[in-house]
């Protein structure tokens, strides 16, 4: 099992160096941190006009911290409900609604693609935080579903019209991706110096469910969400803390492998079996163990929530909104009861939208930004959990 904890302070000790502290297998930042257009002192630096905007801007010590300034999210046209799933596969309404809470999901289909919603859903968070495409510094895209077998960042950078090249890139960690690109993002801010950070999360299972296989399929939708993480000063910080893990050993309760499909069998002269060329590769549909990822969700997620709490200095009383995965309604409202929460604080779309991986956080978050749930300042604990197997927390303030 690996795992990374941390909390993130923006106090600075006394004395004139920059001071890192570690704690548990994550870290803490005492105060300066790199950032990009400033020197030592926090002063201004001025661009050389000949100058490549292509070229990075090199790294100075400063007092930076980070928060969440603009959401969005986009879902496809495709709505198919439980009444229309119980057309061809053994199911009903009231079978599916009963065990997950999902009434209906989005499906891609048509000329539509995972990029362009994702794109979408980052227009409309760049839009809300009135930030250019051209001020969007790195972009990080969580998908396990992307458009290309080498990802989708660089070609949803390419559709945004990010001028300056930024850079962007992937990260896969299936219903855990958008909470590790979250702290991923903070990372960068507090010691990269960057100063806007797309948080995209997109994902297409659908692509990838057998849909005669009532136990997994019901499950699934497509959609896409994203935040705009954005350097601010250290006392308006928004990420207090987080918590990271991931065991090896649950794959087998959650897993798409590359199908094992006989090689052409070319013979050779002296007989033997070359095994080449191989076939073309081919991933097999979603395998889930409905019953072990349930009772790995509701053991774990808690435990990593309270853990980002604890290392955030904040207590559960003090959270405004439980944010979790939208896996499963049962998970939910398990962990919304150990950690004593009741459900007027807990956010939840699944019904409409079921299981996006990567993208339900987000999806959700924008949700309840823009119906008038969560309000600035709000305190969110917010955690997904998933394939690998993987799981993770963070504690974030709202704007």
């Amino acid at each position: 099992m690996a795992c990374a904890s941390g909390l993130f302070s923006a106090s600075a000790p006394s004395g004139n160096y920059p001071s890192y502290g570690v704690i548990g297998s994550g870290f803490r930042s005492y105060g300066r941190v790199l950032c990009s257009n400033t020197d030592l002192y926090g002063a201004q630096k001025h661009q050389d006009p000949g100058v490549s905007p292509n070229v990075s801007r090199v790294p100075r010590l400063v007092y930076q911290g980070c928060r969440l300034v603009g959401c969005g999210s986009a879902t496809p046209k495709l709505q198919i409900s439980n009444d229309d799933l119980a057309n061809f596969v053994e199911t009903s309404d009231d079978w599916i609604s009963s065990r997950t809470g999902i009434r209906s999901r989005h499906i891609l289909s048509g000329n539509e693609s995972l990029t362009a919603l994702a794109v979408e859903a980052a227009n409309k968070a760049l839009d809300m935080a009135e930030v250019e495409p051209d001020d969007v510094d790195l972009l990080l895209l969580c998908t396990s579903t992307p458009d290309d077998l080498f990802g989708g960042a660089t070609q949803v950078q390419k559709a945004l019209g990010c001028r300056n090249n930024p850079l962007a890139y992937d990260i896969t960690a299936a219903c855990s991706g958008f909470v590790l690109g979250l702290v991923s993002a903070a990372c960068h801010v507090r010691g990269g110096g960057f100063r806007n950070v797309l948080v995209i999360g997109a994902d297409a299972l659908s692509r990838f469910v057998d849909w005669t296989d009532r136990s997994v399929c019901v499950l699934f939708g497509d959609g896409a969400g994203a935040v705009l993480v954005q350097a601010c000063e250290s006392e308006e910080d928004g990420l207090f803390g987080f918590d990271l893990h991931s065991d090896g050993e649950g794959l087998r309760h959650l897993n798409a492998p590359i199908k094992r499909d006989e090689t052409n069998g070319a013979v050779g002269t002296n007989g033997s079996v070359t095994d080449f060329p191989p076939r073309r590769a081919a991933y097999s549909p979603v395998h889930m163990n409905g019953k072990e990822v349930f009772r790995f969700a509701a053991r774990t997620v808690p435990l990593s929530i309270v853990s980002a709490l604890e290392k955030a200095g904040i207590s559960s009383s003090n959270i405004d909104w439980l944010l979790l995965h939208q896996a499963n309604q049962r998970i939910i409202d398990a962990v919304a009861t150990r950690l004593d929460l009741p459900q007027e604080r807990v956010i939840s779309n699944i019904a409409k939208y079921g299981n996006t991986s990567a993208a339900s956080i987000p999806l959700a978050l924008d949700e309840a930004v823009r119906g008038g749930q969560v309000l600035p300042g709000h305190i969110i604990a917010t955690s997904g959990f998933g394939g690998g197997l993987t799981w993770g927390s963070a504690i974030v303030r709202w704007r």
